[in-house]
């Protein structure tokens, strides 16, 4: 078997069980793993750096810069993401008293 197909194969297996694992996930327990998906994709997106600032394939350059900005799209939007979902669970500030109207 050549090595692209066994890279390909590990591909798709991947996809299969991620897919798996994430639909079990539990609505209460998304926002503490987003928190920590988001410091996993930060470390992904170093290497891709790593990586990709070292090859000396066009071919690879591409595909690591493709997926440099798909890292960082991910990362940035499981911030945000998280970012309004702890929003939801803050208190509220009380809202200022109404003044009242002076009638002349």
């Amino acid at each position: 078997m050549s090595e692209g197909v066994v890279w390909l194969t590990i591909f798709v297996l991947s996809v299969f069980v991620g897919t798996e694992v994430i639909s079990k996930v539990s609505s209460t327990l998304h926002t503490p793993l987003m928190s920590g998906a988001n410091a996993i994709h930060g470390i992904i997106l170093l290497g891709a750096v790593i990586v990709t600032g070292t090859t000396e394939s066009t071919v690879a350059l591409v595909v690591g810069l493709v997926a440099i900005v798909l890292a960082a799209i991910n990362m940035v939007g499981g911030f945000v993401v998280t970012d309004r979902m702890l929003q939801m669970f803050s208190r509220r500030k009380p809202r200022p008293a109404p003044a009242e109207r002076t009638e002349r």
